[in-house]
């Protein structure tokens, strides 16, 4: 397993795609709009990237931006398998958001772990092959 990504919920994905892009060299190398989220990835030299999530209507990342406000929402770690990433950590009794593997952004495979299992950190398995 590998580092993919951060996910950073923002108000203004444009805006702070200026930010990190002036001060980091990081350009947008990819956008869609996903499960109400406008998405944006900045690629960083080592080949991750930041994900800005914009909430385009009502959901889980506005309800996120509006208790906690903005900042790092996730981390994601590639995996060559996210069905047996889940089975692992069930093994290891980790609490889980997604029981199975779901569709993600640019049609990955992905699935959450409970930050109330992971140090307050909610991980992100993701499967960038898929």
């Amino acid at each position: 397993m590998r580092f993919d990504h951060l996910g950073i919920a923002t108000r203004d994905a444009t805006a702070l795609a200026g930010i990190f892009g002036d001060l980091l060299g990081a350009p947008v190398v990819y956008e869609e709009t996903f499960d109400g989220l406008r998405l944006a990835f900045l690629e960083l030299d080592d080949g991750g990237y930041f994900e800005l999530l914009e909430p385009m209507e009502d959901g889980t990342i506005a309800e996120y931006l509006d208790r906690e406000g903005r900042g790092i929402h996730h981390v994601a770690i590639a995996t060559d398998d996210v069905s047996a990433a889940l089975d692992r950590a069930r093994e290891l009794g980790i609490d889980l958001v997604d029981e199975d593997p779901r569709p993600g952004a640019w049609g990955n495979e992905i699935a959450f772990l409970h930050p109330g299992s992971t140090g307050g950190v909610l991980v992100e398995f993701v499967d960038p092959d898929e």
